[in-house]
């Protein structure tokens, strides 16, 4: 395009730049607000109006923003399963799906990241979605969790200006499913609500082994209700039955490279391997004469309900146990929202769980093309459903008939409301009052005693990572002053922490403050988790020539449970000694360490030099990343030239200790070489 053109294309455009900066705020209608940070509520600790105009505005707009992937939670991955109760729920709710031991029901769970788009990896430092579809008798619920038990705001009108933080900033479209930048660490230090998710974020849990391998929290505080009216406040847990595991910060980045699809991967492998993900369902229950008997908030999504004063409840497990036929038609197309509740299910007044409440219904619109994504086979419930509402973009049901309101003689005043004895749905009658108001309730103002609480709970090797991670993630800032409202803002949660962290970055250490609060809940640390080797890959290192102990060794392995994959210098098959033959499923060139548990070696050389450059960096990078690593025969050698013989984790000739190393999948104490 010429100069002159261009100049004249630029004057075309002008009139529709806006700089804001310095400008005052107003609606999109031109009106000035005198409050941005909190919705419109019937008291400060009360429910979210449906008056609020500037909040639906605000929420309407940012859920328009992009088509057609989701704005957030973009990259997932789902199956199908089954839920089934152990044990009777009914003296806490009436819903039916949890009303007897045994009772199993369908469900859809699909997995995310956050930030990304759907083009971007699946390592990312983020958190994830876990989000289950239940499909009862009743209609479908929808648990929408996370794999993090609390959230980076308080109010559902802050989401909007979190995900324009978090997302790649846009006058430069960069970086891609990354926090690792200036207008996310700008928003954490001016919103310092942020401070406990930040921690979990920073930790292991934001970078997680498997899909399998993760917790999953419902988040809010919702309501039981059981049959004589009774409620209860509850917090709904996923506990993996493989236990919780992560990846180390370095192993993510080179996992990206060599497979981007690497938590897809494992999802879909394992089901079709028929090592099929399983989790227990976990509930946190708190009567409702005890709700202000905390040092918390119970309704605050910043807060956790430490397992220690309040147990986890095991009601369930639910067992994913088939793939999706086509990944548009399901895992796609799968509209959750946590408004599909159940009799028996109900809300309290978190204000950002109302928020919520309003959005996924108005995404779904934009997201799905019209009001009848609930037609899609993969969104239809599994009992019948009957109501007035009739037309609009992608209609299916053919109604018959011509009511189509209620009330009415035509049809005998059908479809009819239901009878809450006889299952229809009615809201939890709690009594409401107060003014209207725009404020943040002075109970959810404590933004750093459980961020202490985490750090104070975590083990020396995590608190390590979480330092590794804050001086990356502010070592990519480009402004000093946002590091330097950072480290102030993590002074409030551990002088030692902010101290390495300042350190790394070539900051001044600030003043150290009173912090008097030592408390600390095991059940957050990973080091407590439980150990297993069942389902974890190794990486078998042959060439031909092997010795035929190899064949013994697959079998030992596959007895435990663990999935061996044999590595070499060409595809194909590799002779062993015997001459007899075994497939290859890599080579050292399409493989890499990373993608494996654990290295094993079986042998050091074949017909042709094994050990030149690549079989050596495997059992390097496997070392590096303290996993286990194993030799039988001639392969002890190699390990004793690359002088690990005696390390921790590093097992000759011993079958049965090697598996043991697998299970216990990390030896952070190495001394290392």
């Amino acid at each position: 395009m010429k100069k002159n053109e261009q100049n004249k294309k630029n004057q075309q455009l002008n009139k529709y730049r806006v700089n804001d900066r310095n400008k005052a705020l107003t609606t999109n209608q031109g009106l000035k607000m005198n409050e941005d940070e909190f919705s419109l509520k019937a008291g400060d600790r009360g429910p979210t109006l449906l008056e609020d105009f500037h909040m639906r505005e605000k929420i309407t707009h940012f859920d328009h923003e992009r088509i057609p992937e989701r704005v957030v939670h973009a990259r997932g991955f789902a199956a199908h399963g089954e839920f089934e109760t152990y044990v009777s729920l009914k003296p806490y709710t009436k819903a039916d799906f949890l009303s007897e031991a045994g009772k199993k029901t369908p469900v859809f769970v699909r997995f995310s990241t956050v930030a990304g788009s759907r083009g971007s990896g699946d390592l990312a430092r983020d958190v994830r979605g876990f989000s289950t579809k239940f499909y009862t008798e009743e209609g479908n619920y929808d648990l929408v969790a996370n794999n993090i038990p609390v959230f980076f705001i308080q109010d559902g009108i802050k989401f909007p200006d979190l995900i324009h933080a978090v997302k790649p900033e846009p006058h430069n479209e960069i970086p891609q499913a990354q926090s690792a930048h200036d207008t996310f660490w700008d928003f954490v230090a001016n919103n310092q609500e942020t401070a406990h998710m930040i921690m979990w974020h920073m930790s292991d849990r934001s970078i997680p082994r498997s899909f399998r391998m993760m917790e999953g929290f419902g988040v809010h505080t919702f309501r039981l209700i059981n049959e004589e009216g009774q409620a209860f406040f509850v917090k709904f847990h996923w506990k993996p039955v493989l236990g919780v595991h992560s990846v180390i910060w370095d192993e993510a980045q080179r996992i990206n490279g060599a497979d981007p699809d690497f938590h897809r991967r494992d999802l879909y492998d394992s089901i079709e391997n028929g090592q099929y993900p399983e989790y227990e369902l976990g509930l946190q229950i708190i009567k409702e004469e005890d709700e202000f008997k905390f040092d918390f908030d119970i309704l605050d999504p910043t807060k956790i309900w430490p397992e220690e004063d309040v147990p986890v409840q095991i009601v369930g497990k639910m067992t994913l146990n088939q793939n999706v036929d086509n990944y548009f038609a399901e895992t796609e197309q799968v509209a959750f929202h946590p408004g599909h509740v159940v009799p028996g299910i109900d809300f309290t007044n978190d204000p950002l769980l109302q928020a919520r409440l309003f959005s996924y219904t108005d995404t779904q619109l934009i997201r799905l093309g019209g009001p009848n994504f609930h037609e899609l086979p993969i969104n239809q419930p599994v009992c019948p459903f009957h109501n007035n509402q009739r037309d609009g973009y992608g209609r299916q049901t053919i109604n018959r008939g011509q009511v189509s309101y209620y009330r009415n003689s035509l049809a005998d005043n059908t479809p009819n409301p239901v009878p809450e004895e006889e299952g229809g749905y009615k809201h939890y009658q709690e009594k409401v009052e107060g003014k209207k108001v725009r404020m943040r309730s002075i109970s959810f103002e404590d933004h750093f005693t459980q961020a202490a609480l985490f750090w104070n709970s975590m083990s020396d090797i995590e608190k390590q990572h979480i330092i590794d991670a804050f001086s990356f993630e502010l070592g990519k800032c480009q402004e000093e002053t946002i590091r330097e409202q950072v480290i102030d803002m993590f002074s409030n949660v551990s002088h030692e922490l902010v101290t390495r962290i300042a350190d790394n970055l070539g900051l001044a250490i600030p003043k150290k403050k009173e912090i008097d609060y030592a408390k600390s809940s095991p059940a957050l640390s990973q080091a407590n988790t439980k150990k297993k080797a069942d389902t974890r890959k190794v990486g078998i290192i042959a060439a031909d020539g092997f010795d035929p102990e190899v064949y013994s060794l697959i079998k030992y392995l596959q007895e435990a449970d663990i999935n061996p994959e044999i590595i070499s210098d060409h595809q194909g098959s590799i002779s062993s000694k015997d001459g007899s033959k075994i497939p290859v499923h890599h080579t050292l060139k399409t493989a890499d360490s990373v993608l494996f548990d654990a290295i094993l070696i079986a042998s050091k050389e074949g017909k042709k030099p094994l050990y030149t450059k690549e079989a050596p960096t495997f059992v390097k990078e496997a070392f590096m990343h303290y996993k286990p690593i194993g030799a039988i025969q001639d392969g002890a050698s190699v390990l004793e030239d690359l002088g690990l013989t005696g390390e921790k984790g590093v097992i000759t000739n011993d079958t049965y200790q090697f598996i043991e190393a697998v299970a216990e999948a990390r030896f952070w104490d190495r001394v290392g070489k």
